[in-house]
C-alpha cells in the first residue's frame, strides 16, 4: 500500500480488532425452552397435537411451496403458536397478536438496535474516510508524476489503495455495512415462517381450525376465512406507507436509484391490500400487528434518551418527533 495506507496502519488502524459478535436475543431461545403440554408433537419426536402436522421429509409435496410450507421452521413457528394460545389461555386473535409481540421485542428488536449502532459508526467515519483521501489523492498524482502513470493507472491505484484503508477503518471499529443487513436475513425469514404457520393452522382440517375458526373478534369473527370487510387488509397498507413516508421524509436529496426503490416498496405495499384480502384473516391480523409494532419500535429508537444510552457517535436532533411531524405536514398538507 502507498506510504499514507501505513500511516493509517501505524498511526490510526492498528488497534485490536474488536470483533464482539452479536448475541442471541433471549426470545430465540424461548422456541425450545417452553414446556409442551402432552399431545403436542415437537421436532425431536414427542406426541403431536390435531392441527400441528409430522414433518414430511419432502415426500410428494408438491413444488417448492408445498415443500417450504413442511419444512422444519414453519412447523416450529407452530408449535411457538399454539403454545402461546396454551399456556396463555387467550382466544387466537390475541393469542396471534401476543405471539407477534413478543417476536418482534425479542428477536428483531435488539438486531434493529444493533443495525442502527452499526451505521451510526458508519457515518461516524465519514468524516475521516474522507480526510485519508484526500491524502491519498495528493500522494498518487505525486506518485504518478514519479513513475509516469497514466490517468487509469492513477485512478486504479487510488480506488484500490482508499478500498484497504476504508476496509481497515471498519475492522478497527467493528462496523462492516454488511452486519447492518443481519435484521433483514433473521426477520424475513421469520416474518415467512410465521405466515406459513398461520396458513397451515388456518386452512388444514383440524381440531385447531375449528377453534380459530371461532378465535376472532369484531369484525372478523372467522380467523380461517379472509376478512370480509377489508379492514385488516387497508390498515396493513396504511401503516407499510406510513413507514415508508418517514422513512423518506429522513432522506436529504435522495438519488434517483433511492426514488426508485422509495416508489417500489410503495407499490408493493399498495398490492399487499388485495393480497392480505384473500389469505386467512388469522395470517392478516399478523401482517397488520407486525407493521404497526415495527412501526412503534422505529419510533422508539429515535428517542434521544435511546441515542445517549447507546453512545452513538453521530449528531442527532434533540426533538425527533416534532422534527418528523413538522416535515410531515410539510410535505403533504402545504
Amino acid at each position: 500500500m502507498l506510504s499514507v495506507g501505513g500511516a493509517v496502519r501505524s498511526g490510526v488502524l492498528q488497534l485490536p480488532v474488536r470483533l464482539s459478535g452479536v448475541g442471541v436475543p433471549s426470545g430465540i431461545r424461548m422456541l425450545s425452552g417452553l414446556v409442551l403440554p402432552s399431545g403436542i408433537r415437537t421436532l425431536s419426536g414427542l406426541g403431536r397435537l390435531a392441527g400441528v402436522r409430522r414433518l414430511s421429509g419432502g415426500a410428494g409435496a408438491a413444488g417448492w411451496y408445498s415443500s417450504l410450507s413442511d419444512s422444519a421452521p414453519v412447523h416450529l413457528c407452530e408449535h411457538f403458536l399454539v403454545n402461546v394460545h396454551q399456556v396463555s389461555g387467550l382466544p387466537w386473535w390475541l393469542s396471534i397478536i401476543v405471539a407477534t409481540l413478543s417476536v418482534r421485542t425479542l428477536i428483531t428488536l435488539p438486531l434493529a438496535t444493533y443495525q442502527m449502532v452499526i451505521i451510526a459508526k458508519v457515518e461516524a467515519l465519514q468524516a475521516e474516510i474522507s480526510e485519508l483521501a484526500k491524502r491519498l489523492r495528493y500522494e498518487v498524482s505525486f506518485r504518478a508524476k514519479e513513475k509516469g502513470w497514466t490517468e487509469k493507472q492513477s485512478r486504479f491505484q487510488f480506488k484500490k489503495n482508499l478500498r484497504q484503508i476504508v476496509s481497515q477503518l471498519y475492522i478497527r471499529d467493528n462496523c462492516h455495512p454488511f452486519k447492518a443487513s443481519l435484521l433483514v436475513w433473521v426477520q424475513l425469514p421469520l416474518w415467512i415462517s410465521l405466515s406459513l404457520a398461520l396458513r397451515n393452522l388456518s386452512l388444514d382440517r383440524s381440531v385447531l381450525q375449528a377453534d380459530l375458526a371461532a378465535g376472532g373478534a369484531l369484525w372478523f369473527p372467522d380467523l380461517t376465512s379472509p376478512d370480509p370487510t377489508w379492514i385488516l387488509p387497508i390498515c396493513l397498507g396504511l401503516t407499510n406507507l406510513l413507514i415508508i413516508e418517514v422513512f423518506s421524509l429522513q432522506r436529504v436529496n435522495p438519488s434517483r436509484f433511492q426514488k426508485v426503490v422509495t416508489n417500489s416498496i410503495r407499490a408493493f405495499s399498495v398490492l399487499m391490500i388485495p393480497i392480505a384480502a384473500t389469505v386467512p384473516s388469522s395470517m392478516a391480523l399478523y401482517w397488520f400487528t407486525s407493521s404497526l409494532v415495527g412501526f412503534s419500535h422505529n419510533l422508539v429508537l429515535r428517542s434521544p434518551a435511546i441515542h445517549k444510552f447507546l453512545k452513538l457517535q453521530t449528531v442527532r436532533s434533540e426533538s425527533p418527533y416534532r422534527d418528523l411531524l413538522s416535515a410531515f405536514i410539510s410535505k403533504y398538507c402545504k
